[in-house]
């Protein structure tokens, strides 16, 4: 099922999100949307998916105008959106969340509807227990659920936003083959990123946006150069790393044992030095994420000791931690790092952690303004924190670190973020470690952690299943490494 954008324009205030924006994508049409981040992609997706609704402009689907105010609008007229992060209910089960939007009688047939899960799940090869709570799905997996219910609910148009962020390598590659299998079955598939390389795997066409508009159309296979240079109006350069000598340590663990519901690590030892880069790697929910907590102060390790900053912190709370100058940048941006409805001023201000009672809002306007200038957000003081794109919430994130960190964690640093805006972040990221800062991080980029680590630490079923040194290893054994594989 083919449609048609005309002059789509979508106003946020001031902001011209969509500036007059063409797009028609036929039926069977493997279609990529391409743009740095806050180009205005997923602004255009959510037009027409019905999570937004235009300011003005046509869409027309199989060649008949339609309004979509609301995303059941789009799914009666078989569009569907499959969000960076999956809209599904966490507490509910794998099978609640299938059934849910489903039309028809108010008590849906659950016999039925898990026949219809089961068939679905076998034809594209996934597995699912229906019973299994949804929070117990990986990242891929509730991608897998959602482009299930989709299919379920009727969606000719499948709209898919940075799909790969998050999921392992083997998820992308069945991801890929179930995206070709509905496009031969005559789906029009729209496939949204700043990953060159995946949209050029992937993708028949591609379109280019940037500031809102639509800057070029291209056949592929296409020059890799004419794509950067159409989404950032220039050629991308990335400085080389720089040779930093190593200090005493700044982080000292020995014996750690921590755990949560899905996950335990136990007798965990590390020592990173000031200056150092430690990568954390390994497949989701293999134990990195609750020894970044446990760091960090936000988890109580049962066991162990933690010594940064020159102090014992094992015992102590999360202020404890920052005060010692330990602080962490968790991947979820929107949902641990910032706070939803609070200005950028707002945010400044709570990171400042001043003792008075008192604030001097326009004096806190204009700090945050310089802020935001300093660190290239997209954005003014009174922005909210959500209606940043991603690679701007990273930035305000960067922006609200502390001084003269000791010691800095950080989850997924790079994720969902442009090949221009990664590289700002790490440019940042290094000049705190030429300060030294010891950086602890966590990726399920291959090529970030080599890049970027000194040593990577390489997580398997609750352990430390190798340590390798990064400038000499190489996906493809950090790849086997990940899943369990050690040569001999």
């Amino acid at each position: 099922m083919g449609f048609e954008l005309r002059e789509i324009h979508k106003h946020f205030g001031a902001v011209r999100a969509n500036d007059g924006v063409n797009l028609s994508v036929a039926s069977g049409e493997l279609h990529g949307l391409l743009g740095e981040n806050g180009a205005g992609k997923s602004t255009l997706m959510k037009v027409l998916s019905g999570f937004h609704q235009k300011t003005s402009g046509e869409i027309l689907v199989e060649g008949e105008p339609v309004e979509l105010r609301t995303p059941a609008d789009a799914m009666q007229h078989g569009i569907g959106m499959l969000h960076q992060d999956p809209l599904v209910f966490l507490p509910f089960t794998v099978l609640d969340n299938f059934i849910i939007g489903s039309p028809g009688p108010e008590r849906v047939n659950r016999r039925e509807a898990a026949r219809e899960l089961a068939t679905l799940a076998e034809r594209f090869g996934f597995n699912f227990d229906p019973d299994t709570p949804t929070r117990r799905l990986t990242v891929g997996e509730r991608q897998q659920l959602e482009i299930l219910r989709l299919l379920w609910l009727g969606a000719r148009v499948l709209i898919l936003d940075e799909p790969t962020t998050g999921i392992s390598a083997p998820q992308r590659i069945k991801l890929f083959a179930t995206l070709r299998e509905l496009a031969a079955d005559g789906m029009s598939v729209v496939f949204v990123s700043h990953k060159l390389e995946e949209v050029e795997e992937l993708c028949e066409r591609v379109t280019i946006i940037r500031a809102g508009a639509v800057v070029g159309e291209r056949d592929l296979p296409c020059p890799a150069a004419e794509l950067v240079e159409l989404m950032f109006g220039g050629e991308v350069e990335v400085g080389e790393r720089p040779i930093v000598g190593l200090g005493p340590p700044r982080l000292v663990v020995s014996g750690l044992g921590v755990q949560d519901r899905l996950a335990s690590v136990e007798d965990f030892d590390l020592e990173v030095a000031e200056g150092e880069v430690i990568g954390l790697a390994g497949l989701e929910g293999s134990g990195q994420r609750i020894v970044l907590d446990a760091l960090s102060g936000l988890r109580r390790a049962q066991t162990g000791t933690i010594q940064a900053g020159g102090r014992d912190l094992t015992k102590t709370g999360y202020r404890g931690y920052l005060a010692a100058g330990v602080q962490f940048l968790p991947a979820g941006r929107l949902e641990e790092g910032l706070v939803a409805g609070l200005t950028l001023t707002e945010h400044f201000v709570l990171a400042a952690r001043s003792d008075s009672f008192r604030i001097d809002w326009d004096s806190a306007r204009e700090e945050a303004g310089r802020d935001i200038v300093d660190h290239f957000i997209k954005g003014t003081p009174e922005s909210t924190a959500e209606s940043l794109s991603g690679g701007n919430q990273q930035r305000l994130l960067l922006a609200m670190l502390q001084d003269n960190l000791s010691v800095l964690l950080m989850e997924h640093p790079t994720r969902g973020l442009d090949i221009e805006s990664a590289a700002w972040v790490w440019e940042q990221l290094l000049l705190r470690r030429e300060d030294g800062t010891a950086i602890v991080f966590a990726s399920a980029d291959l090529d970030e952690l080599l890049e970027y680590s000194d040593r990577i630490l390489v997580f398997f079923n609750g352990s430390v299943l190798a340590e390798v040194n990064a400038r000499t290893s190489s996906v493809d054994e950090l790849g086997h490494l990940i899943g369990g594989k050690v040569s001999r």
